[in-house]
Order: C-alpha cells, then structure tokens, then sequence
C-alpha cells in the first residue's frame, strides 16, 4: 500500500512539472535574431522592417506539442503587416508558422484572410490559397477595436492538429492540420516580407 501511495505521488509530481509553463523573459539573453535587427523596450520584442522573412528565435528550447501564448502588434499598412510566431524549425527556411494580417481584421472584402498557416518552404500562402481556398486562412474573432493594438494569441498544437484563439475566445478561429512532417523543432517570433512586429508575454506550456 505504501509503495502504491508513494508511485502515485511520483506520477502527480512528474505530470505536475511536465506542465509548467515556459516564461521567458524577453532579452538578448534568451533570443537569437535573424533577418531583422531586433530592438527591446521592456520586455517587448521589436522586428524591423525587411525584404523576406524574419526571426526572434527562442534559444535553447525545441517545441513538440502544446501550448503557445503571447501577445502580438503589427500596423494597418496593407501588405506590409505580417506578424506571428513560426514553430517546429529547422532553420530559417524550414518551419510551420501562424502568422496574421492586421490590416485585414476589419477589412470587410478580405477579413477572411485575417489569420493564416504556412508550412515553408512548399506551402506559402499563395500555393495554399490557389489550391486550398480557404481552407488555410480565415476571419478572426473577437476584432480588436483598432488594427494596431495588441491583441492575444493562443498557439494549440498537437501534431497535426493546429487550433489559433484570439483574444480568450472559446472557439478556434483557425484549425487545421499540419502540412509539414516535422514534428518538433524551433520556436520563434515571425515577421513576413517588408513587415515589422512587436512581440510580448511569450508562455510556453508543452505536452507529449
């Protein structure tokens, strides 16, 4: 009896730790920059604005399945805001990302590609919306009141399902599965082509 009380505190006491949430403190210390030049405020991560993509990797950790959480700013500048968090990498040309578009939030002819999921480098998003209309990209709900504040995300992973909340509302306002075979890998700020973005409160809280 003794031994079946004491095995059964182990098992609480591993899954207990298991999920402790990742907080980073948003620092050089803990971040690797590329294809940006990153600036800190705070504890606010900045990414300019630069052809091509670019990256605030976070150092030292490889993300499987669970939960990401942070808050996101990007600008009401059409084609030139492209703000979100890449995962499971393996460089810089090789990840899943869910990324948005803040200028589309309250876009009434394009609010339907608000939120959206790439798997570089064979699915971008123009593959993905010639081949997949749709099914990739969509609305998010609740809007935030103003294109440029900061709203949050909440990052749902577990291979290959992917489910994207906005803002602590109940239901995904995108889910789809991973196009990727890539089942862990690097975690990071992501900013698209000619975008920049801030970036805050990162929590991270892994599951098998």
């Amino acid at each position: 009896m003794k031994f079946t009380v004491t095995l059964l505190a182990l098992l609480v006491n591993s899954l207990l730790f298991a999920q402790q949430p990742t907080v980073p403190k948003i620092d050089p210390a803990n971040f690797t920059v590329a294809g940006r030049q990153v600036s800190y405020a705070g504890e606010v991560a900045h990414l300019n604005a630069k052809n091509g993509a670019g990256f605030l990797w976070l150092n030292n950790f490889t993300f499987t399945n669970g939960t990401i959480e942070l808050d996101i700013k990007g600008k009401n500048t059409p084609g030139q805001s492209f703000v979100g968090m890449a995962f499971h990498g393996m460089n810089n040309e090789t990840y899943d990302a869910v990324y948005f578009r803040p200028f589309n939030f309250k876009n009434p002819e394009r609010k339907s590609h608000a939120v959206q999921y790439i798997s570089i480098p064979t699915y971008d998003w123009p593959t993905l919306r010639e081949k997949h209309p749709g099914k990739y990209e969509n609305t998010i709900n609740p809007v935030p009141d103003n294109e440029e504040e900061w709203f949050h995300a909440r990052i749902v992973v577990n291979y290959p399902h992917v489910k994207v909340y906005v803002n602590g509302s109940a239901q995904p306002t995108l889910e789809i599965d991973q196009l990727s075979n890539t089942k862990q890998g690097n975690l990071g700020f992501w900013v698209g082509n000619g975008s920049e973005g801030w970036f805050r409160n990162l929590k991270i809280t892994q599951s098998k």
